[in-house]
């Protein structure tokens, strides 16, 4: 495993082109472009301010910078860097902007959710759509890129509308059986759009394309119900995570309840490894505290850590929240299926240090990853099954069917690690600190082995 020098970055805004060829980073109101393969720089933009979003598009010729508190967005050319454009929303605002599947329109969400503006880059057509809702997920494209479902709020009442993306014609218009539409996401094969209610109403319902209603899922009543919700990338499972520290997962047959994952606080099931994170100072002899030998940077008061695997039963830290304050910490937030669907990564709040994954296949828990500090972010490989994840210091946590590995990340100035996004081979890492970033590169001859 091989690390990168550190660049700057702000906003965490760094992302790799689609094709895996270049990346893109913001550093305050420029707009950086570096070749993946050598990380040289190729092009270098000038934006009017300080960038707040940046997205490349689907084709991987254009890069969206929106710069929200002026209501600009520029779109810059790789393949032309003298061609530019600019999107002025004017005095109505502007709080969200985003490709479209096509690569060649540009949806603008103006303040207060009033309207959504379609711009068009070859013929700078304009469109609009009205009452979109403000939610945690109101918008998402099928994969294929054909249709877009829209989250609408209108006369006190959540609707959702379809379109079709080519020229964005109304296809579906229907009302939702929620009472506050928190979000909503298409399955992989487009063929089922799952709605879910906001945390005060345990409720997901399943539409087909032609909006009728499939199915209707509660687990309980009278409780904060949905926390989050993932499909798998066979579109086989529904993954929703709740308030009440459990994971539910729905079949694509009949869309009822198959098996569910609980978090307890004791681990007994002898099907699973529990990796525990354990620090230890190096040992420092007299001639390593000389005084010639201990400099800024040095190695020497830095901590190493390393996995060790505990024996059953073993008592996992709980942190109970605070009822008198809002989104309380508790409950499943994040769920994360592997590329290949065999394996579910999930985080439960009031563990905020540990990664529980489960098999699948077996429908079992198969391994618990105890950090030391609270996962701040994980995500798998696209192409094999291995999680990577942080914590906001200054290493690297893998862990794949085989075992759990933590790795120092070797940089000057204390790096630490606050996110983290795989390249889409598969074959390296971004890793994202307050201000810099590096790339890990993982050693895929020894893989092979």
């Amino acid at each position: 495993m091989n690390f990168s020098d550190v660049f700057k970055q702000s906003n965490q805004l760094c992302k790799v082109s689609p094709d895996g060829k270049y990346l893109a980073t913001c550093v305050q109101y420029r707009l950086v472009v570096r070749d993946v393969s050598t990380l040289q720089i190729l092009q270098l933009y000038t934006c009017l301010d300080q960038v707040s979003h940046m997205e490349w598009s689907s084709d991987s010729l254009f890069i969206l910078c929106a710069m929200y508190k002026r209501g600009l967005v520029q779109v810059w050319s790789l393949e032309q860097p003298d061609w530019h454009c600019k999107i002025d929303e004017g005095s109505i605002g502007l709080v969200s902007s985003r490709w479209s599947p096509d690569g060649r329109h540009i949806l603008n969400t103006t303040e207060f959710h009033l309207r959504i503006t379609v711009w068009s880059l070859c013929t700078k057509a304009v469109s609009y759509i009205k009452y979109p809702k403000a939610c945690q997920k109101g918008i998402d494209f099928s994969r294929d890129g054909s249709y877009m479902a829209l989250a609408e709020r209108r006369d006190c009442k959540d609707y959702v509308s379809v379109f079709v993306c080519d020229d964005w014609h109304l296809l579906r218009h229907f009302e939702t059986e929620t009472q506050d539409l928190a979000g909503l996401e298409w399955s992989p094969n487009g063929c089922v759009l799952a709605v879910w209610d906001s945390c005060l109403e345990y409720k997901v319902l399943l539409y087909s394309l032609d909006g009728r209603l499939q199915s209707i899922y509660s687990a309980y009543e009278w409780s904060l119900g949905v926390k989050s919700v993932t499909w798998s990338p066979s579109s086989q499972f529904l993954a929703i995570g709740s308030y009440d520290e459990k994971v539910r997962i729905l079949n694509h047959i009949t869309w009822t309840k198959f098996t569910q994952f609980d978090h307890p606080s004791t681990i007994n099931s002898t099907k699973a490894v529990v990796y525990k994170e354990v620090e230890k100072r190096p040992a420092a002899g007299s001639e390593d505290l000389s005084i010639h030998n201990i400099t800024i940077g040095t190695t020497l008061f830095n901590t190493q850590s390393k996995y060790d695997i505990c024996s059953l039963p073993v008592q996992i830290p709980v942190v109970k929240p605070d009822p008198d304050r809002a989104n309380p910490k508790i409950g499943v937030s994040t769920l994360a299926f592997s590329s290949d669907s065999r394996y579910l990564a999930t985080k439960n709040d009031n563990m905020a240090s540990v990664v529980w994954v489960w098999d699948m296949q077996k429908m079992s828990l198969v391994a618990v990853l105890q950090q030391i500090s609270a996962v701040r972010c994980f995500q798998w490989d696209p192409r094999r099954p291995r999680l990577a994840l942080c914590t906001g210091n200054a290493k690297l946590y893998l862990w794949s069917p085989p075992g759990c590995v933590s790795v120092p990340v070797p940089s000057e100035g204390g790096f630490q690690v606050q996110s983290l996004s795989w390249h889409c081979s598969g074959d390296s890492l971004i890793l994202l600190g307050k201000e810099q970033l590096c790339f890990c590169y993982m050693d895929t001859d020894q893989e092979n082995k």
